[in-house]
């Protein structure tokens, strides 16, 4: 049987209060430990002793190399369009080279059919421009010839009545005569032959083809008596009624093509208005057309490092945009590429509250990329945010970080846009001084103190504290060189005294202007701020009621923002999140994620933030369709 919803309820709730004693019972033990160790004397007690020395106070912090100034380039395609080219990020180009090209083949295919139609329409005005006096001409012509041609009807009439005929006639006569001739000289020619035969002066063959002459003879004769005939009594009136139809036709003829022509040239003067127009129609499409196809290839103004617009919005608040690859589609006036100048670089940082009171504009910082092993580039602070982060508060409300620019000194051409580097910002150095591990000292009463060895005890003392680097302190007064500290002073004595930066990997664009540059102080005021470390017990019962208060439209709109980001933004807070618990050196604690949110689960604590993960690489963004 599945728990319903008030099971599962009640067992969150249940839960944190049983992780509370779980942390209350080790806390316990690690105290029985530490107070049996200072009970039972100083040799299970780790200890420093306090050296004299070069001491220098920085801030350590990790950033992006980003340019001082950039050229933004936009799609001015009408609509949306699709990338079909796209510069690698981080190429390095010169003016005029191709940046990015939009799909315009649907536009070129337009162009194309629009050139024909173009193409088409001024021929047709053209044609109908022509044609008018074409149609008036051809109609005159068709009229003519029509009139020829009836009279040429007429006269053939007349030929066939007056020549042909008798010609025809007295051609089919001296045929009968010439066959009557031919006929009678065969039958002489056969007497003779015959004659021949019985006196035995020709073969009977000889006889034979005689006969066969005049038989030929015979009907020759008797063919050319028949075609007079025929001609007399059946040839003559059928090409007389013949040539009398084609008059009449003819006639027809004529009328029809006068009436066809006064047609042709009203239907050509309302054709030449109407292409007139059409080709002025398709002229202005084809213009409209051809600047689209220029707009859909973006050129670099000038020379410069290729950096993606998305690239830079990956890590605000706007990060729920794609990164930039081609076969996206974009929309007008979206931001695709910015064209960023090599010569003058920066390092964005984002630098704990803790640190605040350390770090001032001008002072000096050496920044070394992880890219670039061993080389170290020089610069300056020129900017700090007057207010905390909002990306790294969305992420965790407890963990307060200010963006912060570090202006990098001359040109640097191997330096990327979007390197990581790691910043160390100089607060103070010192030549001669006295200083000891910052987990050494802790707050009684108000006051810095250390306990020092005395025998086989640590008694307490009270010291002046100077500047720390998150390592070390400085010790102004109270404590010599060479005397022995305890390492874990005891849990009862009070607060730790320090703060350590809790490291960060984003950082977000900010400008202003850089101020006069002071020269840093050889002192700072000795008072820490109480950072994570130093986190009282009813601070941490006061975290964990606050996250057990959440109601559950809290916890709702918690995991509605979790599943809203990108699958980059959970994958670099899910690494934010175990890199807070894993700690960041001596003297950091571990953050808890937000709340909201439990270790490896995701906003709510109701499904594990791997789940939640997964189900934003299988569902879009708000507001975006796949």
């Amino acid at each position: 049987m599945k728990p319903n919803a008030n099971d599962r309820r009640r067992w969150r709730r249940l839960l944190p209060a049983g992780l509370i004693g779980v942390v209350l019972v080790g806390t316990g033990v690690v105290w029985l430990t530490r107070a049996r160790a200072f009970a039972g004397g100083a040799t299970n007690v780790p200890t420093f002793a306090a050296q004299r020395g070069p001491l220098t106070i920085s801030v350590t912090e990790s950033g992006t190399i980003k340019p001082q100034e950039q050229i933004s380039l936009k799609s001015e395609v009408e609509g949306q369009t699709t990338l079909i080219y796209l510069i690698p990020e981080g190429t390095t180009v010169e003016a005029g080279e191709l940046l990015a090209e939009l799909d315009a083949s649907r536009l070129q295919d337009d162009r194309v059919d629009q050139q024909i139609r173009v193409e088409n329409a001024n021929a047709d005005y053209i044609r109908a421009r022509e044609n008018l006096a074409v149609v008036k001409n051809q109609a005159d012509s068709d009229i003519s010839k029509a009139e020829l041609t009836y009279e040429f009807a007429r006269e053939d009439v007349r030929k066939y009545e007056e020549g042909e005929y008798p010609q025809q006639l007295r051609e089919a006569e001296s045929k009968i005569t010439i066959a009557r001739e031919e006929k009678e000289r065969a039958a002489e020619k056969l007497q003779w032959s015959r004659r021949l035969y019985e006196e035995k002066y020709i073969s009977q063959t000889e006889l034979q083809a005689d006969e066969l002459s005049h038989k030929r003879a015979e009907l020759e004769y008797e063919l050319a008596v028949a075609a007079k005939a025929l001609l007399e009594d059946y040839t003559h009136k059928r090409m007389l009624d013949q040539l009398s139809s084609d008059v009449r036709q003819a006639a027809l003829a004529l009328e029809r093509t006068k009436l066809k022509a006064s047609a042709d040239i009203v239907q050509a003067e309302a054709d030449l208005k109407a292409k007139e127009a059409e080709l002025e129609q398709q002229k202005h499409k084809l213009t409209k057309i051809g600047e689209q196809i220029g707009k859909s290839k973006i050129v670099a103004p000038r020379e410069g490092l290729v950096v993606y617009a998305t690239s830079t919005q990956s890590g605000g608040r706007r990060g729920m945009t794609q990164p930039l690859e081609e076969g996206q589609s974009v929309r007008e006036r979206q931001e695709l590429i910015y064209l960023p100048s090599t010569e003058a670089m920066m390092a964005e940082l984002l630098v704990h509250e803790s640190s605040l009171e350390k770090i001032q504009v001008g002072q000096p910082v050496h920044v070394t990329v992880d890219a670039l092993p061993g080389r170290k580039f020089a610069g300056r602070m020129r900017f700090i945010a007057p207010l905390p982060d909002a990306g790294s508060m969305f992420m965790n409300p407890d963990l307060k970080v200010y963006n912060t620019r570090v202006f990098l000194d001359g040109s640097n051409p191997d330096l990327r846009t979007g390197m990581s580097c790691r910043a160390e910002i100089l607060v103070a150095q010192f030549e001669d001084a006295v200083y000891v591990p910052v987990q050494a000292v802790v707050r009684v009463a108000g006051r810095p103190t250390v306990y020092v060895r005395s025998g086989r005890d640590f008694v307490p003392r009270a010291i002046e504290i100077g500047l720390d680097n998150s390592s070390m302190v400085h010790v102004l007064s109270g404590l010599a060189e060479g005397e022995v500290v305890s390492l874990t002073p005891p849990l009862d004595a009070g607060a730790t005294a320090f703060t350590a930066a809790v490291p960060t990997e984003r950082a977000a664009p900010t400008s202003a202007p850089a101020p006069p540059v002071p020269q840093p102080a050889a002192t700072r005021p000795a008072t820490p701020a109480p950072g994570p470390d130093a986190a009282s017990d009813d601070e941490r019962a006061a975290r964990r009621e606050r996250f057990q208060d959440l109601s559950p439209e809290e916890r709702a709109e918690r995991r509605r923002q979790w599943e809203a980001m990108t699958p980059e933004q959970r994958q670099e807070a899910m690494e934010r999140m175990r890199e807070m618990r894993g700690g960041g050196g001596e003297g950091r604690r571990r953050e808890r994620p937000p709340d909201g949110a439990q270790p490896g689960r995701g906003p709510g604590g109701d499904a594990p933030a791997e789940d939640a993960e997964r189900r934003g690489r299988d569902s879009p963004p708000a507001g975006e369709s796949r």
